[in-house]
């Protein structure tokens, strides 16, 4: 019979074991920093309508970008990242939360584009959002920021320290106004600016699309700081206002690593404010490895209440991944996540051995058993090296007929009888 193949489908991802612990520890350290900050879970379905997932009618244009697929009558697809879903729920359930709502998500996404180094097809994403009803002051799009930065600092001891570059929507926009920039000419500033620092030429793109005076004074932004436009227009003094005050309250906030960098466009349209973006002090290669922004009605098509929020997503696999990947976390941390190894010498000793495993593991001791019984000594030790456990409980006919456990140390060779107590207190602090 001919064997199936073992390798995943493209842009799909598998850990090893040692890799998975790794992944896990962070994500649950980030969770549990914004579950202190008050977000709460939300689980949301993977698959919506897929009227709610786009508003595209066209599926040969959209079937490219997204898992799509149909039951019946109905249309449906795979989420490809979490606010659409969330807004959706905040929407659906107005009446039954509390605003300013704060969730976050912690969740595989699916996106069918074409996977290449750091996009896949399926992919874990963090998001964290607050959400309000007709307003939401500003200083939330702080707190966004100074949550997202304690995560990432969380985890430092595995990715490194961040910084944070701030940029801002209405600026831009402030700014096209007063250039007296047309609709499809400021969408291909929007392009251009995002995509700055990825292009040599910027400046000869920007007087194509916008004409010589309107890039010059584009470019004068980057050359000589937005600070230099104050007093031109009433809107962009209140965009350069806005700024300045929020890098203020982030550094009340104790995030020392942010910056101003009006390149931060971010890519999604619904963005109307402060964006964001985070990126690794050691390796700026990665480019950005989270960010997000202010969205002042995003949830439009689910309710005719205005609905505004701030929020932020973590590629979460694409930077763990990508520094595993690499060989840049240290992984030795995990290499050892059994602290003892029960050997059973004979079937005789099962249930001994078993009530000894049901103590150690009742007392927070990680314990695995090995209990093919009939093994001899030689295969039982090479099983508990092999998955480097720290000791090896050994319990033969003496063990058992007189209540003690001959315990070895898996590093120094070290080995001494002990009554359960005095070996769970051993377990426990070495």
């Amino acid at each position: 019979m001919e064997l199936k193949p073992t390798k995943t489908l493209s842009g799909f991802i598998e850990l090893l074991p040692v890799q998975q612990r790794c992944f896990d520890e962070c994500a649950m350290r980030m969770q549990r920093v914004l579950k202190t900050a008050g977000f709460c879970h939300l689980d949301l379905p993977a698959i919506e309508r897929a009227e709610v997932l786009t508003d595209k009618d066209n599926w040969d244009e959209i079937e490219t970008q997204m898992f799509l697929f149909q039951k019946g009558d109905t249309k449906m697809g795979l989420r490809y990242d979490g606010t659409v879903g969330l807004s959706r729920y905040v929407a659906g359930h107005i009446n039954d939360l509390v605003f300013p709502f704060r969730a976050y998500q912690f969740a595989r996404n699916y996106r069918g584009e074409r996977p290449q180094r750091g996009r896949y097809r399926e992919f874990y994403q963090m998001d964290l959002d607050i959400m309000g009803i007709d307003s939401l002051s500003e200083n939330y799009d702080a707190e966004i920021v100074a949550t997202l930065a304690d995560a990432y600092k969380s985890v430092e001891e595995f990715i490194g320290p961040v910084n944070v570059r701030v940029g801002n929507r209405r600026f831009w926009n402030a700014m096209f106004a007063s250039l007296n920039l047309s609709a499809e000419q400021q969408r291909a500033a929007f392009v251009l600016i995002d995509k700055k620092d990825k292009i040599s030429d910027f400046y000869e793109g920007l007087v194509e699309e916008v004409g010589e005076n309107a890039a010059n004074e584009i470019n004068n932004v980057f050359s000589n700081g937005y600070s230099s436009f104050v007093g031109r227009a009433e809107a962009l003094d209140a965009a350069i206002k806005e700024l300045d005050e929020f890098m203020v309250l982030l550094n009340s906030m104790g995030i020392k690593n942010a910056k101003i960098d009006l390149g931060i466009m971010r890519g999604h349209a619904y963005y109307t404010g402060i964006v964001f973006e985070f990126f690794l002090d050691n390796f700026p290669e990665l480019g950005a490895i989270g960010g997000g922004g202010r969205y002042e009605d995003l949830a439009s098509k689910f309710s005719k209440t205005k609905i505004i929020g701030v929020g932020a997503a973590v590629g979460f696999s694409r930077l763990m991944v990508a520094l595993m990947d690499e060989n840049k976390i240290d992984l030795s941390k995990f290499e050892r996540p059994v602290k003892v190894a029960v050997l059973v010498m004979g079937g005789e000793q099962v249930a001994f051995s078993m009530s000894v495993l049901a103590a150690l593991r009742n007392s927070g001791i990680t314990a695995v058993p090995y209990l093919d019984a009939n093994k001899k000594f030689k295969n039982q030790i090479e099983f508990s090296d092999k998955i480097k456990a720290d000791f090896s409980i050994i319990i033969g006919e003496n063990e058992k007929n007189t209540n003690v456990l001959s315990v070895k140390n898996m590093q120094t060779g070290q080995q001494q009888t002990l009554g359960l107590e005095e070996t769970i207190n051993l377990l426990k602090t070495v």
